[in-house]
């Protein structure tokens, strides 16, 4: 087996249920395909650990139900996981989308629309404005928004022809590493005693560390002080360690690189040249934590001019075509977003089944390079999916669907979603509920000595 570079084949897998959400695209083959990759280097793994070969079963309904939230509380409400005036906008040639989740990036928003901080003031001020000359101000201040372009108009952007000519998992910087005997991994808990550094934050990065945490992998996320995803974190803080580190103090940095030598898999969601700046370049890197599995992702891809361009899911959907097509589809007189964030959530299981490989890969002797992913390339591999409509239209999620265990998470109880995947009688299973970040202290357990 090599490393994973693509999606496969539907026809490799065993697809359980039926059903397809609303889409103008092939959503639901999607969400079939990419856990489906990762059962499949799973099913290699096992069978490195004893196990007889067998089949990968994706169920598709629960691939679905998991692409969109994976816990139902039990006597209380999420949080909205949208700032008030994140949203679509109509500007004066066209549409954007604001995205305004984040502190930082909704001041860089507002300061560049010199409006105040409600939906109409917003609305009015958008409407004054070029789409494309509003996208870049809000990118130049330090926000993020997107312009909403066609299929074609992006594939005619110079990010677009970039993107098109990268893999959808590209490998980078090969090297030889040795892995760490690991005598606890079972056939049920096959990721057992793998260390996990999670420096990832919303969406695809800590679905593939949530996904590594289901096999048994001892997962430590570290966010800043004081950090919140509210609505987002009871999804996909399942399974991990929640710690903080300032990374602007001396003593954060010095931590996390404590943390970087002793982890076996580092997945991040640093820009290019990000980690060069807190002190982390790819050489120190290889230096400190020579023998780590590293997998990455950004928003754009990583060549052309928007290499380093700040993007969300939602904004993708709109830079790429998505939205676009969604319209017409959907004969909407606004953009059309997909029916989940279909991005994040297969990038984040293509990321998981990365680190799958480069294990499998490792294991046999052979060079492993860090695995490179972008919301936008896993865009373009949705878009050339064909459109499979003969199947009936996805049921909403119901009591069976979900486990009858309640999970005590930091927030209140609730019942989480049974596993989407099974190779053989191997399934995603977790041993921690959600937590909040800061909920536990930045290092490796059992501590190490």
């Amino acid at each position: 087996m090599t490393l994973i570079t693509a999606l496969p084949d539907l026809d490799q897998l065993q697809i359980r249920g039926r059903g397809n959400a609303a889409s103008a695209f092939a959503v639901s083959d999607l969400a079939c395909l990419s856990i489906g990759a990762v059962g499949l280097e799973l099913a290699a793994l096992l069978q490195r650990l004893g196990a007889k070969p067998a089949p990968v079963t994706v169920d598709r309904p629960l691939a679905n139900h998991w692409f969109k939230y994976s816990f139902r509380p039990s006597g209380w409400e999420l949080p909205n996981p949208w700032d008030d005036i994140a949203g679509i906008y109509q500007s004066k040639d066209g549409w954007i989308r604001l995205h305004t989740n984040l502190p930082h990036h909704k001041q860089a928003a507002l300061l560049v629309l010199g409006c105040a901080a409600s939906k109409a003031a917003v609305s009015a001020a958008v409407a004054t404005w070029d789409a494309d000359r509003l996208e870049a101000e809000i990118h130049a201040a330090g926000g993020v928004a997107a312009t909403l372009r066609s299929s074609a108009e992006w594939l005619n952007h110079p990010q677009g022809h970039a993107l098109a000519q990268e893999p959808l998992i590209a490998w980078q910087n090969p090297r030889k590493i040795t892995l760490r005997t690991r005598p606890e991994a079972t056939p049920v808990q096959p990721l057992k005693g793998l260390r996990v550094l999670d420096l990832t934050r919303v969406l695809a990065g800590p679905v593939a560390s949530r996904t590594l945490a289901g096999l048994g992998a001892e997962v430590l996320r570290i966010d800043p002080p004081g950090w919140d995803e509210p609505g987002v974190l009871q999804d996909i803080a399942l399974g991990k360690r929640m710690a903080t580190l300032d990374l602007k103090s001396i003593a954060g940095r010095d931590r996390l690189a404590e943390l970087m030598e002793h982890a076996d898999v580092v997945v991040h969601g640093y820009r290019p040249g990000a980690l060069d700046g807190l002190g982390f370049d790819l050489q120190t890197r290889d230096t400190h934590a020579a023998n780590r599995i590293e997998v990455t992702l950004n928003a754009y891809g990583w060549s052309g001019p928007w290499a380093q361009r700040r993007g969300f899911d939602s904004l993708v959907q709109l830079s790429t075509g998505i939205a676009e097509a969604g319209q017409r589809w959907a004969k909407t007189d606004t953009p059309h977003p997909l029916p989940y964030q279909a991005l994040d959530h297969a990038t984040g299981f293509l990321m998981a089944a990365a680190v799958l490989s480069a294990l499998n890969t490792a294991a046999k002797g052979l060079p492993v390079a860090n695995a490179h992913l972008s919301l936008a390339r896993t865009a373009l591999s949705l878009q050339q999916l064909p459109v499979n409509s003969d199947q009936a239209p996805l049921a909403a999620p119901d009591d069976a669907d979900f486990s009858t265990t309640l999970e005590q998470s930091a927030w209140g109880p609730g019942h989480r979603l049974k596993s989407p995947l099974f190779v053989g009688e191997t399934s995603l299973q977790w041993a921690r509920p959600a937590r909040q970040s800061g909920s536990d202290a930045p290092k490796w357990q059992p501590e190490l000595r």
